[in-house]
């Protein structure tokens, strides 16, 4: 006889199905106990660079439980994001792939709030709250715990099916569940993301000094970009997928079916020219609601600048 964690938790997973997601895993909502002296670690090393929000809400980002009151499971859910095609002109600056289509994280945050409506209206009185990467959650630690995968040596979440081309988010409720187990490791004595890092950001296998990062300099990090990563770049204006784009796993990547993550139709046959000249008035047509409006238009020139620059 199937109890109610058990009939609930595959409801769960049949309406994610349904919304688009990859995949969904859930497990217990607890202190992340053996991240806890890492996190600590990477903090205290400066690995955060100026992402200063990082060291707010220590106990919060690994405690669940202090996010969302009475919070008895965290359900977390990938939503894959691999393009069928990429950026035509060799030369023309490089903008990650994730970043294509329409900002992710309001994509998401809609799929998850049709989840949690559905889990209110056929199983009761449950209350939760929704997370994508906007608020003090370890992602990809729960998503390990849940076992949707395992966190790769270029701290990326993989898996063997599908890579790493995926987002990672969560529904924190106040309902018990049925929780999966984690997977084992399949990275094996692979160094392919550590060797191919055009700025030697991943220090040991498993941790990357965030503030040498790729993405890091072109999208946090505000000031202007330290001199010494002149010529490291490897053409990158907007984030970075060298260390995805060369493991082995993401040979496994399928294109998504999300019609919302289709980039603007100019974007891809953009030439280097194109984004040196670039205006303002282009920068908020071709990304008028593209997570690269983080970056903002100045953001955007300073970068390309950047590559531009001896």
């Amino acid at each position: 006889m199937i109890n109610n964690t058990e009939k609930y938790s595959n409801l769960i997973k049949t309406e994610a199905k349904r919304l688009g997601f990859l995949s969904c895993g859930i497990s217990k909502a607890q202190f992340l106990e053996a991240e806890a002296p890492r996190l600590e670690k990477w903090l205290t090393k400066s690995m955060h660079g100026r992402m200063q929000y990082m060291e707010n809400h220590f106990d919060k980002r690994l405690d669940p439980t202090k996010l969302v009151e009475n919070s008895k499971s965290v359900i977390s859910l990938l939503l894959n994001y691999y393009p069928t095609k990429t950026q035509i002109h060799e030369k023309a600056p490089k903008l990650s792939k994730y970043a294509y289509g329409i900002d992710y994280h309001f994509v998401i945050k809609n799929k998850l709030n049709e989840l949690l409506q559905y889990i209110k209206e056929e199983i009761g009185d449950v209350y939760g709250r929704a997370f994508v990467d906007s608020a003090p959650i370890l992602d990809k630690a729960w998503a390990a715990k849940s076992g949707l995968g395992w966190i790769g040596k270029h701290s990326n979440l993989l898996t063997q099916k599908v890579g790493s081309f995926y987002f990672v988010a969560e529904l924190v409720v106040d309902l018990e569940l049925q929780y999966d187990t984690p997977v084992t490791d399949h990275c094996g004595t692979c160094t392919a993301c550590i060797d191919a890092c055009p700025t030697e950001a991943i220090t040991e296998p498993y941790v990357v000094d965030g503030s040498k990062c790729i993405s890091y300099l072109t999208i946090e990090l505000k000031e202007n970009i330290p001199n010494n990563f002149k010529g490291q770049m490897d053409n990158w204006m907007f984030g970075c997928d060298v260390c995805q784009d060369v493991c082995p796993w993401n040979k496994f990547s399928k294109p998504h079916r999300e019609p919302l993550f289709n980039p603007h139709p100019e974007l891809l046959e953009m030439t280097k020219q194109d984004w040196e000249e670039v205006t303002e008035e282009t920068f908020k047509k071709v990304f008028q609601k593209s997570a690269v409006k983080r970056t903002k238009y100045s953001g955007l020139i300073r970068n390309i600048k950047f590559l531009k620059e001896p």
